[in-house]
C-alpha cells in the first residue's frame, strides 16, 4: 500500500495514538450512564440520517460509542476483546494506519446508513475482528470464558454470517455488509489478488508439467 505510506509521511503526525483507549473509555462511560445511572443516551447518539441533515451532526461520530445491550459481565469481556484487537493492530501497523483502517470502516458505515436510513457499529466492529483474525489467525481466546478456540475459526463464522446476510438479508442489510467491508478489502484486497494470481500461475505450471510428461511418456512408447 504505497499510497498509504505516502499519506503517513504527510499526515502521520496527526494520528490519534491509542485510539481504542478513547473508544473503549467513552463506550464504557455511556454504558455506565445508561445502565447504572439510568440515563438514556441511545436516542441522542444513534445514527439517524434525517436528524443529521437537520443539524445533529455529532451523530456521525457518536454512533460508535453505543455499547451492546447486554450484561455488565459480558460487556466487560467485549470491551476487553475490542481493546486487545485494537491495540494489537495498532502495534502491528502503527497509529496512522490503524486510524485509517477504522476511519475507512466508519466511512463505509456512514455511506450505508445514508443509503438505508440507519446505521450501527456492528459491522464496523466485525471488520476490526476480521483484520485481527487475518493477521493473527492462530491466537487463542476463551469462548464463553471456558473453551479455547483460535480466532480464525470464529472469523470463518463471521464470513459465513456476512455471506448469509448478503444472500438472505434485506437490501439495507446487504448495503451495510458491503460497505462495512470496504476497509478490509482496501487493506487486504491486494493479498487476495496476489493469491489468485499465484494459484492461476501454479495451476498453469502443473498443467504444462503434466503435458510435457505425457509427451515424454508417449515418446518412449
Amino acid at each position: 500500500m504505497k499510497w498509504l505510506n505516502k499519506l503517513e509521511r504527510k499526515f502521520g503526525r496527526y494520528a490519534i495514538t491509542n485510539l481504542m483507549h478513547y473508544i473503549i473509555g467513552i463506550t464504557m462511560a455511556v454504558y455506565i450512564a445508561q445502565y447504572i445511572l439510568n440515563i438514556s443516551l441511545y436516542n441522542y447518539l444513534v445514527f439517524i440520517p434525517d436528524l443529521i441533515i437537520k443539524g445533529q451532526i455529532w451523530r456521525i461520530i457518536t454512533f460508535i460509542f453505543i455499547p451492546p445491550a447486554t450484561s455488565i459481565i459480558f460487556i466487560v469481556f467485549v470491551m476487553y476483546f475490542y481493546y486487545m484487537m485494537g491495540t494489537t493492530l495498532e502495534n502491528e501497523w502503527g497509529s496512522f494506519k490503524f486510524n485509517m483502517y477504522y476511519l475507512f470502516g466508519m466511512a463505509g458505515t456512514i455511506i450505508a446508513a445514508f443509503l438505508t436510513g440507519a446505521g450501527t457499529s456492528t459491522y464496523l466492529n466485525l471488520s476490526l475482528f476480521l483484520a485481527f483474525a487475518y493477521l493473527f489467525p492462530n491466537v487463542e481466546i476463551l469462548l464463553f470464558f471456558v473453551i479455547p478456540v483460535k480466532v480464525k475459526w470464529i472469523a470463518y463464522l463471521d464470513w459465513a454470517f456476512f455471506i448469509i446476510s448478503l444472500i438472505f438479508g434485506t437490501m439495507s442489510t446487504k448495503v451495510a455488509v458491503i460497505a462495512s467491508l470496504i476497509n478490509f478489502f482496501i487493506f487486504f484486497g491486494g493479498d487476495f489478488i496476489d493469491y489468485i494470481k499465484y494459484q492461476r500461475k501454479y495451476g498453469a505450471t502443473r498443467r504444462n508439467f503434466k503435458r510435457e510428461m505425457k509427451k515424454y511418456k508417449d515418446g518412449w512408447q
